[in-house]
């Protein structure tokens, strides 16, 4: 897969963080998805690849999202084929109510490496490089934070574990809590959260708790690229999304699905922040119809890790 395409993906997400960025504390979840929804399906257009959405914001009958199976690229007779995993705003909420956190995100690799999975919930523990092959999601939340503290040579009282703030994870945050553990509770975006754990900087050494599944094939890209870990585990909320699972190829439904399962061979990943958040700036706008970027671009195959900010002049180039 050639490495120059991480560059091009990067643009997409920059057009997407730009469009929602200006719904960014408006109160408008649906405005400031369908702004990054357009403007990312637009900056697709320019690519030469050859793409397939198999990780996107639903099926086909809830288009205008950037749905699973929607062909994108310019799909020429020298395109290569890539499958995509993608949110083109990770954290609705989070843009509209002007908080912390929300990123536009691409992961993609070469075609068939990534798990097709349905838009249902998954069952997710991540964690930085010190954890990798150490965590398992078979075990309870008390023994993974034993193992996380073991692995960074930290009490367990210096552990930070971060969850969905949910009503589902009330028996979970009670378990945390007796551990001795630190819980930082956050509303939106386990996207970037589940990449933070891999960051030294961030204050956040484990992830745990239920979201949604095409979101865990995301941070398992991410986490790849960053030598980190994950494993993820389907949690159907009825018989119809477990037999669209085994329509899609999903052979063992309770099957734990580990790093190497989600993400094969060599994946790349990008992100844009949207609003300021631990991973990523958001878009700031500027004086004289300018505004700012920051990414990060990454790829699997050498660890790199790049983070691009950039400049945009709207007078020379147009809003998307």
């Amino acid at each position: 897969m050639d490495r120059n395409l991480a560059l091009e993906f990067v643009r997409i997400t920059e057009a997407a963080a730009l469009a929602s960025a200006r719904f960014m504390g408006r109160g408008d979840e649906k405005g400031a998805d369908q702004a990054a929804v357009d403007a990312m399906r637009k900056a697709f257009d320019t690519v030469n690849i050859d793409g397939e959405v198999v990780i996107g914001e639903g099926e086909r009958d809830e288009a205008p999202m950037l749905y699973i199976g929607e062909k994108v690229g310019k799909r020429g007779a020298d395109s290569p084929p890539i499958d995509i995993a993608l949110d083109p705003l990770e954290g609705t909420t989070i843009c509209a109510s002007g908080g912390v956190g929300a990123i536009s995100v691409i992961a993609f690799a070469e075609r068939g490496n990534f798990l097709h999975a349905p838009d249902t919930y998954m069952e997710k523990i991540a964690c930085g490089p010190a954890g990798r092959g150490k965590i398992d999601l078979t075990k309870s939340a008390r023994e993974n934070i034993q193992i996380i503290a073991a692995a960074l040579s930290k009490p367990i009282e210096d552990v930070t574990v971060v969850i969905l703030d949910r009503p589902r994870h009330a028996d979970l945050i009670y378990e945390v809590r007796k551990t001795g553990a630190r819980i930082r509770l956050i509303g939106d975006g386990d996207v970037s959260a589940g990449i933070a754990t891999c960051t030294s900087d961030s204050g956040i050494d484990l992830l745990l708790g239920i979201g949604g599944a095409p979101e865990g094939v995301i941070t398992a890209a991410a986490n790849k690229c960053l030598g980190g870990d994950f494993q993820g585990r389907l949690k159907f909320r009825n018989a119809e999304e477990r037999a669209r699972a085994v329509k899609m190829g999903i052979k063992v439904c309770d099957q734990v699905f580990k790093l190497e399962d989600l993400a094969r061979g060599s994946v790349m990943f990008c992100a844009t922040g949207v609003t300021d958040g631990p991973l990523l700036k958001g878009v700031h706008t500027l004086s004289d119809n300018r505004a700012s970027t920051h990414s990060i671009v990454m790829r699997s195959a050498t660890g790199t890790v790049r983070r691009v900010e950039a400049e945009h002049n709207f007078n020379i180039k147009p809003r998307v």
